[in-house]
Parts: C-alpha cells; sequence; structure tokens
C-alpha cells in the first residue's frame, strides 16, 4: 500500500480514537484519576472488570438495563466487599422518551423476626447480634431484582447476561491492594463467623488471582433455571440450610415470598435542575430534597466553595433533615410517611428559620419538625447511560464490609447484615451512628430503612447526570455535594467526584471531614462558631460514581479516585 495512504490512515484512526473517548488525568491525594469522555454510552461502577463487562453488553446491541443486571453480577464476583447476590438495592432510571422510575429490591426481615430480638433481658441493644452472623441476615432481593429489570426492561435474555460474571468467577479477579488489605484485616473475624476457612479467609497480597467456583456454578444454576431457583429451588434451599445450621431465621418461604417493587421515586426542583431519587424505604430521595430546597435561595457561588459559610450552611441544613429522616421515615408498606409535607417549601422554610451564620445550632435542640396535618459505608453504586439515551443509577449493598461475614462455600457468597439498619430500639444508634425510631421498628416482611440514594438528574428538561455513592450514612451529603460541585461550581465531573468531602447527620453533634482538601483556617473558623470539628486519619466520604451528559452530547464520567473504580465507554 501506497506509504502515503498508511500515514493518512493512521492519522484519521488516531483522529477518531481521540474523539471517542478522550482522557485526561487529574490529581488528588497523589493518587491519579483519569477523565473520561465518550461519545456514545457509558457504564462507571467499583471495578474496572465490571465496568467492561457492563459496556460490552452495550456493545452487542444491549440497552443500559441489560448492562445494569450484567454490572451488577459482576460486581457480585470482583468486588464481594458490596457486590452480592445475598443483599439487595435499588434503582433509579430514566428512559430516552423522558419515563422515570425506580425499583426497590431492599432485603427483608424474614417471617419470623421480632421487635425485640436484639435487646437482652434488660431490654438493652446487642449491637454484634445485628451486625455479625445468621441472626443479622434480611432476606435477600438482589436476585428478584435483576429478574425484574429483565422482564421489564431487558433486550437480551438472562443467560447472555450472566455468562460473562460466570466466566469471570471461573477465570478469576486479580486482587487490588485495598481489597488485600481489607481481607487481611477481616481473617480472623471471617474464621471467627465462619467457624471454619473460607475462599476469603486466606492471606492476600495484591495481584493475586482469585477464582470462586462455587459462585460460578451459582449463577449458572439461576441463569438455567430463573429466579426461582434462588428463591425456593435447589440453591434456595442450600441456603436456607445454610443459614439455619448457623442458627438463623431465614424459612424457604421467606424465599419464596420475596418480590422486588416497581415505586414512583422523589422528583424535587432545584433551580432549572430536577432531581429524581429513591423514594422509602430509602430516605436518600427525600432528606437530599430537603437539604436542596433548604438551601436553594442561598447564593452558594458567593460564599465559596467549601468556605466556612457554605460548610455551615450546609450543616445546618443536614441537621435539620436527618432529624426529621430518624422520625418519619420506614418501610412505606408499614408506616404513612407525610412526604409531601416533608418537602414543601413552607415547612422547609420554617425548618431553617433559626438558623444564623453567627454560631451552631446545637442537635440537642433540634427535633424532628412539626408536621401540620400529616448502607452503610460498605456499598457499591454504577451508573450507566447507554447509547439510545437511557439511564440508570443503581447502588446495591450488602450492609457492612462483606456483609454478615458469613460466607456459604457452597454457594459462594456473602450474606448482608441488613437487619442492622432497622432501630433495634427507638434512639439506639445503628454501626453508622444513625438513631431510628419506631416507623423503623423491625417487623415480619418489613424493609428496612436505607440511605442510598442513587439518582438522575435532568436540567432543563434533558438527562444531565447519574450520580450516586456507597457511604452509608454519608451517602446523601455525598450526592448532595457531587451535583453541587458541578451545578454551582461549574466543576467537571471527574472534578466534581475528587473534591474533598464533609458530612453532619443532626447525631452525633459533628461535622466529619475528609483528611485531605479542607485549610486548618477554615476548620478553626467553625470551632470559634460552636461547631465539633471531627478530621480522622485516612477519613474517606463516600466512592462516588457518575456520568454527566456535556452540552456536545458527548458524556463524561466521574470515577472515584478513593476507590478502585473506572469509568469505561464508547
Amino acid at each position: 500500500m501506497n506509504p502515503s495512504i498508511i500515514k493518512f490512515l493512521s492519522l484519521l484512526l488516531i483522529i477518531v480514537v481521540s474523539f471517542s473517548c478522550q482522557k485526561k488525568v487529574s490529581q488528588n491525594d497523589n493518587k491519579q484519576t483519569e477523565t473520561t469522555i465518550t461519545d456514545s454510552a457509558m457504564v462507571v461502577s467499583a471495578r474496572e472488570e465490571a465496568s467492561i463487562i457492563g459496556l460490552d453488553i452495550l456493545k452487542k446491541g444491549g440497552n443500559a438495563f441489560d448492562a445494569m443486571v450484567a454490572t451488577e453480577m459482576a460486581l457480585a464476583v470482583c468486588y464481594p466487599f458490596a457486590g452480592n447476590l445475598g443483599g439487595g438495592g435499588f434503582m433509579v432510571y430514566r428512559t430516552n422518551d423522558g419515563k422515570t422510575g425506580a425499583l426497590d429490591y431492599r432485603e427483608k426481615a424474614p417471617l419470623s423476626a421480632t421487635k425485640t430480638m436484639y435487646l437482652d433481658e434488660s431490654g438493652q441493644p446487642i449491637p454484634q447480634l445485628s451486625r455479625l452472623g445468621s441472626l443479622a441476615i434480611g432476606v435477600p432481593g438482589t436476585v428478584a431484582g435483576m429478574f425484574k429489570v429483565n422482564e421489564k426492561f431487558g433486550t437480551l435474555p438472562m443467560t447472555d447476561l450472566l455468562q460473562p460474571s460466570i466466566d469471570l468467577a471461573k477465570k478469576g479477579f486479580v486482587v487490588t491492594s485495598d481489597q488485600a488489605d481489607m481481607l487481611n484485616t477481616l481473617q480472623s473475624t471471617f474464621l471467627e463467623v465462619n467457624k471454619d476457612s473460607i475462599l476469603f479467609s486466606k492471606q492476600f497480597q495484591n495481584g493475586d488471582t482469585l477464582r470462586n467456583i462455587a459462585l460460578a456454578e451459582t449463577l449458572e444454576r439461576i441463569a438455567n433455571n430463573g429466579a426461582t431457583e434462588f428463591y425456593g429451588g435447589n440453591t434456595g434451599e442450600i441456603l436456607v440450610d445454610f443459614i439455619s445450621s448457623y442458627g438463623g431465621i431465614i424459612s424457604l418461604e421467606d424465599l419464596k415470598q420475596y418480590e422486588a417493587v416497581w415505586r414512583t421515586p422523589i422528583e424535587i426542583s432545584y433551580k432549572d435542575l430536577k432531581v429524581i431519587s429513591m423514594p422509602p424505604p430509602s430516605s436518600g430521595g427525600i432528606v437530599l430534597g430537603q437539604i436542596l430546597k433548604m438551601i436553594e435561595n442561598y447564593n452558594l457561588k458567593n460564599l465559596g466553595h467549601n468556605s466556612s459559610k457554605y460548610i455551615q450552611l450546609l450543616t445546618e441544613a443536614e441537621r435539620r433533615a436527618y432529624a426529621d429522616r430518624s422520625f418519619y421515615l420506614g418501610d412505606p408498606d408499614f408506616v404513612e410517611i407525610p412526604q409531601d409535607s416533608l418537602l414543601s417549601d413552607r415547612y422547609l422554610k420554617q425548618r431553617m428559620q433559626d438558623f444564623s451564620f453567627e454560631s451552631a445550632t446545637n442537635s440537642e435542640e433540634i427535633e424532628h419538625g412539626k408536621i401540620i396535618g400529616f448502607e452503610s459505608k460498605e456499598t457499591t453504586h454504577y451508573s450507566i447511560v447507554d447509547q439510545f439515551g437511557n439511564a440508570i443509577a443503581a447502588t446495591t449493598t450488602l450492609n457492612g464490609a462483606y456483609g454478615s461475614k458469613l460466607f456459604s462455600n457452597e454457594l459462594g457468597i456473602f450474606l448482608n447484615n441488613e437487619m442492622d439498619d432497622f432501630s433495634a430500639k427507638p434512639g439506639f444508634p445503628n454501626m453508622f451512628g444513625l438513631i431510628g425510631a419506631e416507623a423503623n421498628s423491625i417487623a415480619p416482611e418489613k424493609r428496612m430503612l436505607s440511605s442510598m440514594t442513587p439518582t438522575i438528574v435532568e436540567k432543563n428538561g434533558k438527562l444531565w447526570m447519574s450520580v450516586g455513592t456507597p457511604g452509608g450514612s454519608t451517602i446523601i451529603t455525598s450526592v448532595l455535594q457531587t451535583i453541587l460541585n458541578v451545578y454551582e461550581f461549574e466543576m467537571s465531573m471527574q472534578e466534581a467526584v475528587n473534591a474533598p468531602r464533609f458530612h453532619h447527620q443532626w447525631l452525633p453533634d459533628e461535622i466529619t471531614f475528609e483528611t485531605v482538601g479542607f485549610e486548618s483556617a477554615i476548620l478553626d473558623s467553625l470551632r470559634t462558631k460552636n461547631y465539633k470539628v471531627i478530621q480522622q486519619e485516612s477519613k474517606i466520604l463516600g466512592k462516588v460514581d457518575a456520568i454527566l451528559k456535556l452540552p456536545n452530547g458527548k458524556l463524561e464520567g466521574g470515577a472515584d479516585y478513593r476507590g478502585d473504580d473506572a469509568a469505561v465507554g464508547f
């Protein structure tokens, strides 16, 4: 071939590649994070393997919902810290014609659960019972959720969507440095809870390959036999027998009765944005909406990003919203939630009446508001936008790191410790320090309250952002700050994800800051106004994964440098 033609074609190839997937490198805390910009489709998740598997489904002509199933199942293989078959989650979607919805595949309390099951003889909570071992497990919802999505929106068969994860489990995935550190730290706990060695209880090193043949076989049975395989078939029977052998109370009837539920999302207007987020039993949408409405009339840009006054304003709005969360929110199938009142302009204006930039409000003086008229840090989020214009934001969890730590060697899965998200006793904090009331008390088949906040944002009526994060009680505030970083402070998606974060949740009455990114003068000025400032070594808040639709129609990914997260696209 003519050398000039070869040179021309090479140059053309470089141009095409650079336009289809542009990457810029930004720095944060000495760790490089790439900004990924693509033309048509994108998947951002906690692991590159899972993101690639989801993207491959899109390349084969699947839509965002097909990619969701493939990505979620891949995370169960390569990110068992939070990815799961033995847990649950939430998903918010927006189709290319503007229709929105939400899927609740949150776990449920077993039929044999009781309100006092975690209290001792004197009526005091026994925290370990709801956090470690078999009694901590809620009825898993992830498998039901994935089949529910496929049934309504899927274009590819479940066998095709599960096969990449089956192959990954057989071939194995590379253990990262962060994974190895966490697994080695938990080794003794795994051995104690399981009373034996498990796949994850040996010593790991960065770069090890971990194969989970049992999980591959479990996924193969589910692919061949459908959701009933997990909820009553051979897999279900193995699961129930395993939990029972450790003293748990989940029955085959619990599995057979479980259903994922479609719900109407929370939709909040903030200036020219429409924020579409998760309704109860997640507290995410309502609390996020309350905070946004309480700060909407302030000029945040003039206050300055992460300035003393900006931190004050968000802190005081968060304080009031989390106080309402603790009293009013729970499973809407069991309690009446005054959603419209909690999100009304009149109510939220009244909530902020006693706010002043001069000094902190004392949380002990802040209770839930008076209504007139009536998940974990160890969670994972992924965002997907497909080439057809559909978008999903999904957050899934086992609750604690590796959930209850109870692992079925025969099935290859960890089980959640989601029962800790109930209020074991009104006024008593859970593992994230969140205090609950009667609305979130334990009852058979009830779904526990969550902070997960998968969120889709429209701008001027068009898709603008898909965003979410793990982080327990810090999820809502991390999502809030990421949205504000882009909208109010004109950051890129990656810059918004990288930016340092802070958090307040009513009780305990303290502002928690990430270790890096806040000047001592700012923290000192807050202390002079009677704020309690907490800045712990190696403290990170959330691992946000987000996608932004740019004005030119391209997609920009934000994959959090705080984890092993990755954005991929075409």
